[in-house]
């Protein structure tokens, strides 16, 4: 005796209103009225000629697994915004150097500067840099900022530093145990060299307000005559 195969799952009215965008709600509310169909039908009409192929019940999962998954990033990115919140209003270790980067690109691409500075842990400041650097993306600036901060520090050989940055890009990249952005790469390289040379660093993801020395330093220097070398 063959098997009973089950009958596949039939979405109802709320299945769908709880997936269906708002512009394909509104389209279900207008094929019902011209039809002269109940909104349920109109939605589920909509939401069978969005799916294709697909069967119902599966394009329905796949939205609540979209909606899932986006749920997750915005948790994620709300922790990782405390977490950020905390480490800058926690008093960094008092026999830390500090160093703080910025880039910026007008317009973008465009002409870049590059700004930065570091202190020695009593607070007198060691390096201020302002250059102009060509032509570029800010992504590309904010790296060669980090770069010379980074220079700066290997020329003063502290021995723990903490750099500061509003670049989630950067950060996130010079950081990444994976081969990370493809045309950062030459300038993810070079970062490591330096990183290397230095005993302890830490970096930090600030917001630009509290970046805003370092980033009157850039934005100074994108007036600058073109005149930085990478170190």
């Amino acid at each position: 005796m063959p098997a009973i195969q089950p009958l596949p799952y039939m979405p109802s009215y709320a299945d769908l209103i709880e997936v269906a965008y708002k512009k394909e709600r509104v389209s279900g509310r207008r094929m019902a009225r011209q039809l002269g169909i109940s909104e349920e039908h109109g939605l589920k009409k909509v939401m069978e000629k969005i799916a294709g192929a697909q069967p119902l019940h599966i394009f329905i999962d796949q939205r609540r697994q979209e909606a899932a998954d986006a749920a997750a990033k915005i948790v994620t990115r709300k922790q990782e915004k405390a977490n950020a919140r905390i480490a800058a209003t926690a008093m960094p270790d008092p026999n830390a150097w500090l160093a703080w980067f910025d880039g910026a690109s007008h317009p973008n691409p465009g002409r870049m500067g590059i700004g930065g500075l570091l202190k020695n842990p009593q607070g007198e400041l060691v390096a201020s840099i302002s250059f102009s650097a060509g032509q570029g993306d800010s992504s590309e600036a904010e790296y060669l900022a980090l770069l010379a901060v980074l220079q700066a520090a290997v020329d003063a050989s502290p021995h723990k530093l903490i750099v500061y940055g509003d670049s989630r890009v950067v950060l996130d990249d010079v950081q990444s145990k994976t081969r990370g952005a493809p045309i950062l790469s030459s300038h993810r390289t070079h970062a490591r060299q330096l990183m290397a040379q230095l005993h302890d660093v830490r970096f930090i993801w600030i917001p630009r307000r509290k970046n805003d020395v370092a980033d009157a330093l850039s934005q100074q220097a994108v007036i600058l005559p073109s005149s930085y070398v990478p170190p």
